[in-house]
């Protein structure tokens, strides 16, 4: 029982169409737990369901102001992939909901999908100059947040037992999109 991506009437609403389901994956995965659940790290990895809704908002907006020609705030690795005191599920959550509406008005406003981007600001493992196109860009959000969307899924498993199939059940999400 999948989801499927709604219909797109571009390449441009087709790439943001399936970068909102890899994100509506995320959110359905902490879908009614507590601030403590979603702190919790019921792997061996040490990965928690708010760190990783954490480090998704960080990466995409990393990579959006990339897009946006603007600077991006340092990272703090270790923080990000954990809920800091003060913190709440609810917060993590809507600051995803903030980053992926700047994401898609950053996006609306790139002219060319195809045009070069100098990317190595954002990886020191990359050579100085490396260009890319904000529909690799797009590409790569897509790709980071349906891995950590499998994370998150196998993190709520662990946790309380709720799979991705009764999670698209318990928050009504239509299997055709």
């Amino acid at each position: 029982m999948p989801t499927l991506v709604r219909a797109a009437t571009d390449e441009r609403d087709g790439l943001l169409a399936f970068l909102e389901e890899q994100r509506a994956s995320l959110r359905r995965a902490v879908h009614g737990l507590t601030d403590e659940q979603a702190a919790a790290r019921p792997t061996v990895s040490g990965l928690c369901l708010g760190g990783v809704i954490k480090h998704v908002t960080a990466a995409e907006r990393n990579w959006v102001d990339v897009l946006a020609g603007r600077p991006s705030p340092e990272r703090d690795w270790d923080a990000e992939f954990r809920v800091l005191d003060g913190e709440t599920l609810d917060g993590l959550v809507e600051a995803y909901r903030a980053q992926a509406r700047d994401t898609e008005s950053v996006v609306s406003g790139v002219a060319d999908l195809g045009a070069p981007l100098d990317i190595s600001p954002l990886s020191s493992l990359l050579p100085e100059g490396t260009v890319r196109t904000p529909r690799w860009v797009l590409s790569h959000l897509i790709q980071e947040t349906a891995r950590h969307a499998g994370h998150a899924d196998i993190l709520r498993e662990t946790l309380d037992g709720a799979t991705a199939y009764q999670l698209i059940e318990a928050t009504g999400t239509p299997i055709l999109g």
